[in-house]
This record gives structure tokens, sequence and C-alpha cells, in this order.
């Protein structure tokens, strides 16, 4: 191998980076009790910017690794096509099993403290080929090979009582 070919491999497994953001709240700021089990318990509006050329599916995971015995997933959805943004309320693709075993969006709600929720959004090369109601761990096997840029926004939630 030549110094071209290594540099081109290197270019081709690089990604890029997808800015993430929501309305609702800022990056470490404060997810407002609407979209946790405090509230309405309903997703929170996402933007994404800096979606690359190619991209045929979005994959948001929601997780809070401050959870008491391990990290807590939130939501798992794959399949959106909406390359912009996950409005509010709203099933934008197929869901996976939350950290309750069940389908669906569930809101922050920690037993204590403040917990750290992370949003992340993966633009893949690909219409996931999986079954409903997968787990974050199928979908992360599922990823491998095809994201072509990733983002994270982080929002905090700390129970009023």
């Amino acid at each position: 191998m030549n110094i071209i070919t290594i540099i081109l491999m290197a270019t081709l497994v690089r990604t890029s980076v997808l800015m993430v953001s929501s309305p609702a709240f800022t990056a470490n700021g404060y997810i407002p009790a609407k979209y946790t089990c405090e509230g309405s318990n309903i997703n929170p509006p996402l933007k994404i910017d800096a979606v690359p050329p190619g991209t045929q599916s979005l994959v948001l995971i929601v997780d809070d690794p401050d959870a008491p015995n391990k990290t807590f997933d939130h939501w798992i959805v794959w399949n959106i096509l909406n390359l912009r943004e996950i409005p509010e309320n709203t099933i934008p693709g197929a869901e996976g099993k939350n950290g309750s075993g069940k389908g669906g969006y569930k809101g922050p709600c920690p037993p204590t403290g403040i917990h750290h929720y992370h949003f992340k959004v993966y633009a893949l090369n690909v219409l996931l080929t999986i079954v409903a109601d997968s787990d974050k761990q199928a979908v992360e096997k599922a990823m491998e090979g095809h994201i072509l840029a990733q983002g994270e926004l982080v929002g905090l939630y700390k129970k009023a009582n």
C-alpha cells in the first residue's frame, strides 16, 4: 500500500458530525417537564443539521447513563426519513424497546439527583432491515458499517419533588 491508498481508505471510514439541537432546551440545559414523567411524557422536538449527502435514514437513541443500575434506554427509533427534524410528540420511524422493555418514548424520570439524557442521532447510508421492537444492541449492530455522520445533544433533568 502506498500513502495515497492509506489516505483514501482513512477518508472512506471517517464520519462527519451532525449538529443536533432542540428549540425546547439548550445543550447541557434542563429539559422542560413537559417532556418528562412529571409532564406530558412526549418527545421533545429535535433539529438536525449538516446531514451528509447519501444519507438514506436517521437513527435516534436516547439514553441515560446516570441510571442507578446501568444505562437506561429512553427511546430507540430507526428508519427516520425526515432528515431535518423530529417534531414534538411524534413517532418518526420504527420504534424499538426502551429500558422498560416496551416500545415508544419514555421521558426522563430520574429517581434522585440530576441525570444527563443523551439524544444521539446517526445518519445512515441505508434503511435498516430489523424487526420492530428490536433493542438498542440490535440497532447498533445493524448500523455497523453504515454510519455517515453522528451527533449528540445532552439535556439535564431533575425531578421537582
